[in-house]
């Protein structure tokens, strides 16, 4: 299997300094800041770019979990908000949402239910953040 790369500098101290995040493909190239990471600065953050991964590998799973029950989704469209907050020993990543709507021909409630969660227990980016509580909001859209 394939290792996947990704980097990053960082110049300068916290609150003034400011990086850079690549990934190898060079699909992303971005720069991020304190500001972007804990305000509403211009800029991307790790924390973007973990929800960006989660809802892709949730939305990959779950189209795999329907597809093997002979459920082909028309969609599955997923958004991630990954919560950062600021506690006692510093900041955390404390919450991870995911939102889905799904379009999935001839599937009922119960068998779409039991893949989602499935799929959001099996996804590899949700294993990797299993220390984080990841709650699930998922809509059958017809």
């Amino acid at each position: 299997m394939p290792v996947r790369t990704a980097e990053a500098e960082w110049k300068g101290d916290l609150p003034k300094g400011s990086g850079r995040m690549k990934t190898e493909t060079g699909s992303f190239d971005g720069t991020y800041s304190a500001g972007s990471r804990f305000e509403e600065a211009k800029g991307t953050n790790p924390e973007e770019l973990i929800a960006a991964a989660h809802a892709g590998c949730f939305s990959m799973a779950f189209s795999n979990q329907l597809a093997k029950a002979g459920h082909t989704p028309t969609s599955v469209q997923t958004t991630a908000k990954v919560h950062i907050e600021k506690g006692e020993a510093g900041f955390s990543i404390t919450k991870i949402e995911l939102v889905c709507r799904a379009n999935v021909p001839g599937v009922d409630e119960a068998t779409f239910r039991e893949k989602a969660e499935a799929a959001k227990a099996g996804c590899p980016v949700s294993k990797a953040l299993a220390s984080v509580p990841i709650t699930l909001d998922a809509t059958l859209e017809k």
